[in-house]
């Protein structure tokens, strides 16, 4: 079994200081646990360089606000503390967490005068599928949950509220065999996996669904122009699961899956082959810290 969460050695990062790992608490009574007012980030290292730190930075704070809260923390300072937080744990590939949520003040469904709290969690997670799969596609199974539709959840926040119906679907699909889930979105077309987005290849080009109603992750993003980069074509449109049976390859983007190949969700096979395995190969040098010239 692996080394329990809450039972690490190491420091992380919470309301501006140092803690020892253990010692990194919330109250049972916190607004975020109970009414899912927590927002949050996942973020990767590659050789001691946190890949689109900004980014990631200025979406938790995009994304509390949404949730009507400020994060008491500039995008800057946040930066700063998650290299840091590399640093104390002696990490340089690696994996990192920063939450911000509402605390204990008041507990209720109305909790505006509730401390904002932030912590930053770093450690080593190396792929988040297992390399056996991820070499020969993995399979997706289709979730009976659908994303919500934009009216009814705030989709454009990378709010923790958001996964529940990811955690139940990635569960029913494990216990089936499959390594994920494909979810379909409040109108049957094609959205993404429990935790990151989906790309299809046809005749040289790829289709991927519009985030319009589901996160636009930055490594969706990143794809995207990797492959302009390379004069693939790229459709983001409305996908019906039917058109699954005519695309020839699939792959996932996600900060935690990078580009994962696909080889079956549902009834329909793929099969990783050039575009897949070429941005997998451009992502994977993307990510890599830029070295001078003088190097």
């Amino acid at each position: 079994m692996a080394e329990p969460f809450d039972q690490r050695d190491g420091t992380i990062w919470f309301d501006g200081s140092f803690v020892d790992w253990r010692d990194a608490k919330v109250h049972v009574l916190t607004h975020g646990l109970h009414y899912g007012s927590c927002v949050f980030e996942g973020e990767r290292s590659y050789g001691g360089v946190i890949f689109k730190e900004r980014e990631h930075h200025q979406r938790l704070h995009d994304s509390a606000n949404i949730l009507g809260f400020d994060i008491p923390f500039p995008v800057d300072e946040i930066s700063k503390a998650a290299r840091e937080t590399l640093r104390r744990n002696g990490l340089v590939d690696a994996y990192l967490r920063p939450v911000a949520w509402r605390g204990s003040e008041m507990m209720g469904v109305s909790a505006q005068a509730n401390t904002i709290h932030v912590a930053i969690a770093a450690w080593q997670w190396p792929s988040y599928f297992k390399p056996e799969e991820r070499a020969k596609g993995i399979r997706l199974d289709i979730a009976d949950y659908r994303r919500p539709d934009p009216r009814t959840a705030p989709c454009s926040s990378k709010a923790a509220g958001l996964y529940m119906i990811c955690t139940i679907s990635k569960h029913a699909a494990e216990k089936k065999g499959y390594a994920d889930a494909l979810m379909f979105d409040f109108e049957g077309y094609v959205a993404e996996a429990t935790g990151a987005n989906v790309f299809f290849v046809k005749d040289g080009v790829l289709h991927t669904p519009l985030a319009d109603r589901f996160l636009n992750g930055l490594t969706r993003q990143t794809v995207i122009d990797l492959a302009h980069r390379r004069g693939i074509e790229v459709v983001e449109r409305r996908i019906l699961p039917e058109e699954m049976a005519g695309f020839t390859e699939a792959f996932l983007t996600g900060t935690a899956a990078e580009v994962t190949p696909i080889g079956e969700i549902g009834p329909h096979v793929f099969k990783p082959a050039e575009i897949t395995l070429g941005l997998m190969h451009d992502y994977l040098a993307e990510v890599q810290p830029k070295r001078e010239a003088a190097e």
